[in-house]
This record gives C-alpha cells, sequence and structure tokens, in this order.
C-alpha cells in the first residue's frame, strides 16, 4: 500500500471552532477521517498527524520524507516563518504539497510571503478542506 502523510500545522487543531467563516465548521478529526477513507478506497495509506510545534514538524517531515508516495502539508502561520520548515522540506526525497484552507495573498500582507512554497512541488489555496483532497488526488495519479 502507499503511503502519503497529511501533516497539519499550527492552529489546526481547532479547526471548525477557530474562525469558521474562514476555515470552515469541519474538525480535524473529522476531516482526516474523511481523507484517510478517501485514501484507503485510492488504495493508499493516509497518516495524518498535527503539530502545534515546529521541531515536532521538522520531525515528521524527516521521518515520512523518504518513504512516502507525497506529503500534503499545510504550515500554517509557519508558512510565513519558519526557514527550519523549508529546510526540512528542501532535505527530503517525498515531494510536497502546501495547501492552505484560506488564500493567504488574500489576507493580511504578512500572509503573502511563503517560505516554504519554493521548495515544494506545487501549492493550492482557497479551496477550503477541498485543497487536501486535490492535493491527494495530485498524488494519487502521479505514477
Amino acid at each position: 500500500m502507499k503511503k502519503v502523510l497529511i501533516l497539519h500545522g499550527p492552529n489546526l487543531n481547532l479547526l471548525g471552532t477557530r474562525e469558521p467563516d474562514v476555515y470552515g465548521s469541519l474538525s480535524l478529526k473529522d476531516l482526516n477521517t474523511q481523507l484517510s477513507a478517501f485514501g484507503k478506497e485510492q488504495g493508499f495509506e493516509i497518516y495524518c498527524v498535527q503539530s502545534n510545534v515546529e521541531g515536532e514538524l521538522v520531525n515528521l517531515l524527516h521521518e515520512h520524507g523518504f518513504d512516502s508516495k507525497g506529503i500534503v502539508f499545510n504550515p500554517g502561520g509557519y508558512t510565513h516563518t519558519s526557514v527550519a520548515l523549508r529546510d526540512a522540506v528542501a532535505s527530503i526525497e517525498s515531494p510536497v504539497m502546501e495547501v492552505h484552507i484560506s488564500h493567504p495573498e488574500a489576507r493580511e500582507d504578512f500572509r503573502h510571503q511563503s517560505l516554504v512554497r519554493p521548495v515544494c512541488c506545487g501549492s493550492i489555496s482557497g479551496m477550503g478542506v477541498e485543497g487536501y483532497f486535490a492535493a491527494l488526488r495530485f498524488f494519487m495519479g502521479a505514477e
């Protein structure tokens, strides 16, 4: 079975309750359940994990970045600040797709730059949680 890591960054544990007008009302648990079920239907093992801690996200990228078909990564607020996450993505073999529920470029100025995006295979934003499924479909079709 092929593995895809879904890596959720800071504050995504509050999905469904944090700013539902921006991020929607679906909880992280429910999103992960849907992503896992979708992956299983397609013959993929989906491993979902969330952390608010930058170093833990780096460790997870290192741990899964050499044996995953792909990594769907929402770095949250670290998108705009973390050289460490950028370097971790650049250091692994598995392709990484940056995903954002909202559209950062349509929000505050400080959200317009992504340090992570240049070392990713692509980026999806502004599609709500559907962006996660679009990223999964990308990896499922990439042979």
